[in-house]
């Protein structure tokens, strides 16, 4: 069993070790954070979120709940909001089971808008692929931007206040998911060494949570290029960090020699300047990229012996090995034919 707490450290901590970036830039930029921090004037310390200091992805929280909640059985959705967390109430008193914890992927509430935050790693990323990060973040600031500004008209506390009101312990697992997305898919490309988008394609279609995605006609699919393309230098940074960056990126990727884009979804603005700038975009589809990253933070859950029940598009794929039931053999039991009684007939 598991705390509420223990669920959040893991999945930060789990977020930490898969980021592209590397561990060491992780730790590095919150030491920096931190400085930055303690040169603030008493006022601004009021206001700044002192939970970024331990957590490098703002949208990540726990939303409502004490952390010395502990949690045996958990909802998990790509969304949870009122019709998850009132069906949640329901599954209790149907199987008389309690929900512990309701975890969403998708930031709802302070996650929601910190969203923008996270986008800083973009650029970070773009510079692994050889875009010189000056220029990655000064393309990325109008994006980000827009993405702060959009944020703000919404109502972002109607979740978290259902969540309170029904007393419903509920976490947000956005970016360490991502990450946990995106580094699954750099190890599988890099060692199948694909040379053509076909086969690009193929590799991608291989894993589970995608071959459920193409059942339901929403699989993997080619955005631009065609499947008889070079991949050239194929970049993962349509995964994580937030949410779609800036168009005027594909330019400055096709400058830095990268051939294919892989994402899990592209806006129409997004795939014209791939068009134009002659990068293939494979993209995988948005639920089924979502559920492989959570997949892979709720199988180390379910290791430590959380039952877990997925809803809300969650495409549920457990990695872990079942125990082998073991196959006692009975001795095998020789059956003893009684012998028959000879009768003599008396003369």
């Amino acid at each position: 069993m598991m705390t509420l707490e223990q669920i959040y450290q893991l999945a930060i901590k789990m977020g930490i070790d898969s980021d592209l970036r590397g561990k060491q830039k992780v730790i590095k930029n919150q030491e920096r954070l931190k400085e930055k921090y303690e040169q603030l004037s008493s006022q601004k310390k009021k206001e700044f979120d002192q939970e970024r200091l331990s957590n490098p992805y703002s949208d990540t929280r726990i939303i409502y709940g004490e952390a010395n909640t502990p949690v045996k059985r958990v909802l998990v959705g790509v969304d949870i909001e009122l019709p998850e967390m009132l069906l949640a109430k329901m599954m209790v008193e149907k199987d008389n089971k309690k929900i512990d914890l309701c975890i969403a992927h998708h930031p709802v509430g302070s996650d929601l808008a910190a969203l923008d935050e996270v986008m800083d790693m973009q650029a970070e990323i773009l510079a692994l692929y050889g875009i010189p990060i000056n220029i990655a973040q000064s393309v990325l600031k109008p994006r980000i931007s827009e993405v702060s500004r959009s944020i703000s008209l919404g109502n972002i506390l109607r979740t978290p206040d259902a969540a309170r009101l029904l007393k419903m312990p509920y976490l947000c697992v956005h970016t360490p998911a991502d990450n946990l997305t995106a580094d699954f898919l750099d190890k599988a490309i890099k060692k199948a060494k694909p040379e053509i988008v076909s086969e690009l394609m193929k590799v991608i279609k291989e894993i589970p949570e995608y071959q459920i995605a193409i059942k339901n006609n929403n699989g993997p699919k080619m955005f631009a290029g065609c499947e008889d393309n070079y991949v050239g230098n194929i970049a993962i940074t349509e995964i994580t960090g937030g949410t779609e960056g800036s168009p005027k990126m594909y330019e400055k990727c096709a400058q830095a020699g990268i051939g294919t884009i892989v994402g899990m979804h592209m806006s129409e603005t997004h795939k014209q300047e791939a068009e134009k700038n002659h990068i293939n975009a494979v993209i995988n589809g948005h639920i089924a990229s979502d559920s492989i990253g959570m997949n892979l933070f709720l199988d180390e859950l379910e290791k430590r012996g959380i039952e877990i029940i997925p809803c809300s598009g969650l495409i549920r794929v457990t990695r872990n090995k079942k125990t082998e039931k073991k196959i006692v053999k009975k001795k095998s039991v020789k059956k003893v034919i009684p012998k028959k009684k000879i009768r003599v007939k008396k003369k």
